[in-house]
């Protein structure tokens, strides 16, 4: 094994350990008996088991980040947006459950406030821009949307956080229902939601 593939087994590893048991009850012991590897090889690799989690946390945070960034980058009117954000991370969620339950579990050193709290705030930056340019088009107040960025991506995120162990229904219906409380609001809610864009 290359030192390269070998870094990806210890890292694929360790996800699904600190996944299970958390970092401070998994042990460097039980990653190298896992990866048939011996200890020194681990801080070879990273320097401790504490590096080898800010490893993982740092490469399912870039994952997750980089798939609802590219959601709300595409050019689409902010209904779609909201959907395609939505459904990027259920399927982060459904794809890579370890990664998630790593993110909303322990705050690496690297990210005191934790992983998901950092990542959550870039999510609403970009989605406040958004909602700004959306509100201002509406003669809404445009310093209204920070506000409005924070209901709405705390929504998703909780509901996720949620859907990570309930899995029904299926994402895309959990999708429509949150564009459906977040679009109409629970005055205008529908009855059957439905996602407008084809993803």
């Amino acid at each position: 094994m290359t030192g390269h593939q070998r870094k990806a087994q210890l890292i694929g590893i360790g996800r699904s350990l600190f996944a299970v048991r958390g970092l401070d009850a998994t042990t460097i012991e039980e990653i190298a008996a896992k990866a048939g590897v011996s200890k020194p090889v681990i801080y070879e690799h990273f320097g401790s088991k504490e590096g080898l989690y800010r490893e993982v946390v740092e490469h399912e945070f870039r994952i997750l980040l980089d798939s609802i960034t590219e959601a709300l980058s595409t050019d689409a009117n902010p209904r779609v947006l909201v959907e395609r954000a939505a459904l990027a991370l259920l399927g982060y969620i459904e794809q890579r459950t370890d990664g998630f339950r790593i993110l909303i579990r322990d705050a690496p050193p690297s990210q005191p406030e934790g992983a998901f709290s950092t990542l959550l705030s870039h999510v609403t930056v970009r989605v406040e821009h958004l909602l700004s340019d959306e509100f201002a088009l509406r003669g809404f107040s445009s310093a209204d949307g920070a506000m409005y960025a924070q209901m709405l991506v705390g929504m998703v995120a909780m509901t996720g956080q949620w859907w990570l162990d309930s899995r029904t229904p299926d994402k895309r219906a959990v999708a429509a229902h949150l564009v459906n409380m977040a679009w109409n609001g629970l005055t205008g809610l529908q009855k059957e939601p439905e996602l407008r864009s084809g993803a």
